[in-house]
């Protein structure tokens, strides 16, 4: 099996959309540019929603005007609905990942329409895609559980994958929206998920709110899973998930990967640098453990 795990940052999305300081485009710019130097080569930088609600993507057409071009870099914007597929292809982004939900309570208040809506929502966006030529994924939000119902059935998530897979989705990404999952949970789903998926690649999305962020991680790379989303400095949490914190830091998991022997054309280094620059303009520290601690061992070069 690969040794080589492709981490999707999701810092300038999923990172800073729930902070309480707005960044101005320069600054979402030059952090995507450092993440860009780190390595990393798929950035989620966008959310094209309302931006009343999340008033911290209000700038979004005018960052995808002006994102860096970099040979292997791709740049993932997220949607919810059709109108905001529409503003994503017409802005060049490069990919497209639209978010549905596991849970109907929290589906009908993220997304404003039910599971069965999403559903053939995206049925229809994918046949638009392939006529655009545009990379195409799904994200399956709150698989591990719900604020508003408890526990979510993995067999209503691995429906939900196949359905999507049968579509012919470019990728399917499973997330823990709001921090409730452990190890044996994400073995659990993906035993589960994977036999009925077929190629299409999986993503695994998680968050640490309760501390077990690194560890479902872990086990979902064990599983086979080889495209991991993480946040440069831990930044994050769905802002519409009650308690929600940050999701995994990109620097807590290129450790752990690294001292494991795995591949990610990351520098770790880079990353602590950038995660620790990123706490001037937001005027917090970072919740990333790595940033803090340091690597291990001191005289390690990356």
């Amino acid at each position: 099996m690969s040794k080589f795990v492709e981490i999707v940052d999701v810092g300038p999305r999923d990172g800073i959309q729930s902070q309480p300081t707005i960044l101005d485009t320069a600054t979402k710019l030059d952090f995507i540019t450092r993440l860009i130097d780190a390595g990393v080569r798929r950035i989620e930088v966008a959310s094209f929603v309302n931006p009343k609600r999340v008033p911290q993507m209000a700038d979004i057409d005018a960052l995808v005007g002006r994102l860096p071009k970099n040979d292997g870099v791709k740049y993932i914007g997220l949607v919810l609905n059709r109108r905001g597929f529409e503003r994503a292809a017409e802005s060049g982004i490069d990919q497209i990942n639209c978010t549905t939900v596991a849970s109907e309570t929290f589906c009908q208040r993220n997304q404003g329409a039910s599971i069965a809506d999403m559903d053939k929502t995206i049925a229809e966006i994918i046949v638009e895609s392939r006529t655009r030529g545009l990379f195409f994924g799904v994200t399956i939000g709150a698989s591990f559980g719900c604020p508003f119902e408890g526990e979510i059935d993995p067999k209503r998530v691995a429906d939900m994958a196949r359905r999507f897979a049968d579509l012919g989705v470019d990728e399917i990404a499973l997330a823990d929206t709001i921090g409730v999952a452990v190890p044996t949970d994400v073995s659990r789903l993906l035993d589960l998920v994977m036999p009925v998926v077929g190629d299409t690649p999986l993503r695994a999305h998680f968050h640490n709110t309760r501390n077990t962020g690194i560890a479902n991680a872990y086990a979902a790379i064990q599983a086979g899973v080889r495209i991991i989303d993480a946040s440069c400095g831990g930044l994050g949490g769905c802002p519409f998930a009650p308690g929600a914190t940050g999701n995994v830091a990109t620097e807590d998991i290129l450790y752990m990967l690294e001292r494991m022997g795995m591949e990610t054309g990351i520098s770790i280094h880079k990353i602590i640098d950038t995660a620790k620059w990123l706490e001037k303009p937001l005027g917090s520290p970072m919740p990333a453990m790595v940033s803090r601690a340091g690597v291990f061992p001191v005289s390690a070069v990356n």
